[in-house]
Parts: C-alpha cells; structure tokens; sequence
C-alpha cells in the first residue's frame, strides 16, 4: 500500500471517528437535558411516539438508503452517477409519498379511536422522519462517495442541534414529549439543509446526466425491497420492547427503560455506524458489482479481522460499565432515573453484540446478498418480539433488558452462519 493512499485512510479516519466522538458526546448530553425536564411517565411516552420513526427507517427510508449507498461506486465505474442521481430522487420522492400516507391512516386511527392527544407529537414524528429518512439517503451517497467531512461535520452538527432546540422547544411549548419531536424535527431540518447544499454543490464534479435512470431504479430497488420486507418485522422487534413495558408494567417504567437504552445501546449503534460508515464504501469499491471471487475474498478477511475487533471492544465495554454504572447515571441522568443503573451493562452487552452482527450484514451487503438475509431478519425479529413480550409479562423491565441480550445473541450467531462463506 502506497504512502498516499495510508495518508489518504488515516484522513479519512479522523474526520469519521471525530464526527463520530462529537454525535456520541451529543447523545449522551441529550439524555441529561431531556432527564432534568422529563418526568419518566412523559420520557416513556416520548419512547412510544417514536414507533413511527422507527417504522419509516426500517421499512419505507431505511432499504432505499442502503441500496442507494450500495449502487453509487457502480455508478461511477459504469460513468453514469447522473442516471442513478435521478433514480435515487424518484425513489425517496416515492418514499415520502408512502411516508405521508403511513401519517395520514395513522391520524385517522388515532381520531377513531378517539386518541388525539397523541396527534401533535405524531405529525412532529412523521416530519422529522421524512428528513431524517432524506438525510439517510444524502449520508449514503456522501459516504459512498467518501466525503467524510462532510458526512463528519453533519454528524455532529445535528447530535449538537437537537440539544440547543430539544431545550428551546422545551422552554416555550412545555416538557412534553411533543414538544421534544418538535425539537428534533427542527434539527433536522437544519442539519439536512446543510448536508442537501455541500452534496448540491458536489455534484458539477459527478456528471448530471439521466441516461439509465429507469434501469437503475430497477437495480436499487431489487437491492432495497428485501430489506424493506425484513424491515416491518425488525420494526415491530425494536418497538415490542416498549409496547410490552406498556401492557405489562407502565409508562414510567417505559421511561426508565429509554435511558437505559440511549446510554448503553445507542452509543454503541453510533459507533457502529461509525465504523460502517468508514468500511462501507472501502468494501463496495473493493467488491465492485461482488462478481470477482479474488476481490470478494478480500472483503471476507477485512470484515471479519474487524468483527473481532468489536467482539473485543464489546467484552471490554461491558467490564468496563459493569464496574462504572452507578458514576455513568450520577453523571448523565438525573436522581429518578438512577435506579436502573445496574441494568446498563447487560444492555452494553446487548449492543455490542448485535453491531458486530451488522457489520458481518455489511458482507452480505457488499456481496449483494441482502436476499440472503430475510430469513435471518424475519425469524429473529419475531423471536425478539415473543421474548420481549414473555420478559415484560414474567419480569418487568429486568425481563426486557434479558431479551434484549438473548435476541442479540441469536442474531450474532446467525450472522456468523451466513457470512462464514464467501461467494
């Protein structure tokens, strides 16, 4: 490896891991705000209003951002970046759509079943989904691209915005958990803006042609759609844990469970992220369309020296919190919330273990294998769901955080069993 392209890698590095440093010390400033404002009942509520998001990333955003990050080394080696441009913009202006008639049934059943105080907090949801589900598909050309200043600078910049305008809407709408969205969605708006006018900017650089544009939205969605099949049922995964508390114990123990989530969990999915972020491009360019056995092969070892690594760090973490988790709640959470302390080791474990399940999804991916995933997806969501639902029922919060870590287990291993093989 040539001096230059070391240099090039380690300039690349700083600006991912920076961006990342600062997006982590965000979330985690975010917490201790929303908990000196928030009461646990209205912190749980704020975590069920979320299930909307959640369903946009996972099922209608999340796929489309995926194949449109996946296709864009493709686009450059075939010299046509303005055909898939186009086709990337009619697929998220069809997502949006979807997006919007999701919010609207949605509305509608909350008026039928006369719920409508839920109504503000829905519709600050369903606009901040739509920008972070656009932000989603922007971060995924700049990385492919591998602009990582800019991927870096955003980062940072909305994990830092939501806490100045999260504390504004705060301070003039009330301490509700609509207010919160309302905060976020403003963030959001901010951050994609910025993120929207440097890629804008960039784009004299990568060709505007449309020729193709019809055959690369056929190529980004037969990438994306088995994504988006998995995605209803991880979806439903990630929001039964709350949805459970919910009917078997209360909203405040929802709360509790939250920020037990956002310290040990989410700062382990931004690392991740971190790390795919920085990998995922290197792996699509060194596999190209993933049809050289030679270059496939080589993403085979650079995944899996790497997914050690995060086993590694993973056991290191949990050690680390298990010893420290009283001082981490004295520091980043308010009096109410430190009582589930203990607790945030196991959900460390849990994180951990589940991201170095992504990154060796992020083989298959490379190897254009997302098909090959579905079964995984599907079976272990529904495993996580009938787990979360028996661990609320028969031990409240301690028996959600158990499923947690036995869901992310089954998980690991059967990512293990798929990417044990290479194409």
């Amino acid at each position: 490896m040539d001096s230059t392209r070391i240099k090039r890698l380690v300039r690349e590095a700083a600006w991912v891991f920076g961006g990342q440093f600062f997006a982590v010390l965000g979330s985690l400033a975010l917490v201790r705000v929303l908990t000196e404002y928030l009461e646990p009942a209205q912190y749980g509520e704020l975590a069920l209003g979320l299930t909307f998001a959640v369903l946009v990333n996972q099922a209608v955003m999340g796929g489309l951002a995926g194949g449109i990050g996946r296709y864009y080394s493709i686009a450059v080696e075939n010299m046509d970046v303005g055909g898939y441009l186009y086709a990337a913009r009619r697929l998220m202006g069809y997502a949006t759509i979807v997006v919007l008639v999701l919010g609207v049934v949605t509305l509608t059943l909350l008026a039928w079943l006369g719920q409508l105080r839920w109504a503000g907090l829905l519709v600050a949801t369903m606009v901040f989904s739509l920008l972070a589900g656009c932000s989603a598909a922007l971060g995924a050309i700049q990385s492919a691209a591998r602009q990582r200043a800019m991927v870096a600078i955003y980062g940072g910049l909305d994990a830092w915005l939501r806490i100045l305008l999260v504390f504004a809407a705060i301070t003039f709408i009330g301490s509700t958990g609509a207010a919160v969205m309302f905060g976020y969605a403003v963030a959001a708006f901010f951050a994609t803006g910025v993120q929207y006018y440097f890629l804008k900017r960039s784009l004299p650089q990568m060709g505007r042609g449309v020729q193709g544009q019809d055959a690369w939205i056929r190529r980004i969605w037969v990438f994306a759609w088995p994504i988006s099949v998995f995605g209803v049922f991880t979806w439903m995964q990630q929001i039964s844990d709350r949805w459970a508390l919910q009917a078997y114990a209360s909203t405040q123990e929802i709360g509790l469970y939250a920020v037990v989530f956002q310290l040990g969990y989410t700062p382990i999915a931004l690392i991740t992220g971190m790390v795919m972020s920085f990998l995922g491009p290197i792996l699509y360019q060194r596999a190209g369309a993933a049809t050289d056995h030679v270059r496939n092969k080589a993403v085979h070892r650079l995944v899996w020296f790497v997914a050690m690594g995060g086993l590694i760090l993973t056991v290191l973490a949990f050690v680390l919190t298990l010893l420290l988790h009283g001082w981490v709640f004295r520091l980043l959470a308010s009096e109410s919330y430190r009582k589930v302390s203990y607790l945030l080791p196991w959900v460390v474990l849990a994180g951990g273990i589940f991201a170095v399940g992504q990154m060796l999804a992020l083989k298959l991916l490379s190897e254009m294998r997302p098909a090959s995933m579905s079964r995984a997806k599907i079976v272990t969501a529904l495993i996580g769901i009938g787990l979360n639902i028996y661990g609320a029922w028969k031990y409240g919060l301690p028996g959600i955080v158990g499923a947690l870590v036995t869901f992310s287990g089954i998980y690991f291993l059967w990512m293990v069993l798929l990417a044990r093989r290479t194409p």
